[in-house]
């Protein structure tokens, strides 16, 4: 990880989210990472990886998709596209849709441009792209706007109990 290797405690304000809340109970080593966001809608990958100076093949974008009519956590580098079709193969299903952003939002508890694979409402399917595994940390939304976190990419499938496979496209 750059900078900590130690299990780092959000402790400025708004740094406490049920992202950071979940990753402190499961004792796993992460770094937060604050930022201004700038409040104009839309972008908020791209944003995070300006603001924070991160190479965008490690800052990974979460992405909530209907596949076979059953919601499913995608998780991205912000650098690529989601492929559906590779998603619906991985989580074993026919056809995938990204889902309504409401729906999105009642799902994880999140909003648009923080929904974290980690501390969601309800515990759903998770499919990280293979990719994280080829860095020592990946940044993924810490559950709000402007908050990033830093972890292990092993760490992190194994907190979401995601399956790594290629669901990314350039």
């Amino acid at each position: 990880m750059s900078k900590h290797d130690a299990r780092h405690t959000p402790t400025g304000p708004g740094h406490s989210t049920p992202a950071t809340v979940a990753l402190q109970r499961s004792g796993i080593a992460f770094t937060v990472h604050p930022y201004d966001h700038e409040a104009r809608g839309g972008g908020y990958g791209d944003e995070a990886v300006a603001a924070l100076g991160v190479d965008p093949d490690r800052l990974f974008k979460t992405l909530i998709a209907t596949v076979d009519e059953r919601l499913v956590v995608a998780v991205v580098p912000v650098a690529a596209r989601l492929d559906l079709k590779a998603l619906a193969a991985a989580a074993g299903g026919k056809r995938a849709d990204l889902a309504d952003p409401a729906t999105a939002q009642r799902s994880t508890g999140y909003v648009l441009g923080g929904i974290s694979p980690l501390g969601q409402r309800r515990t759903l399917p998770t499919v990280v792209d293979a990719s994280a595994t080829a860095h020592q940390s990946v940044y993924v939304s810490a559950g709000r706007r402007g908050l990033q976190v830093e972890l292990a990419p092993e760490d992190l499938a194994r907190l979401t109990d995601a399956t790594l496979a290629v669901i990314s496209r350039r």
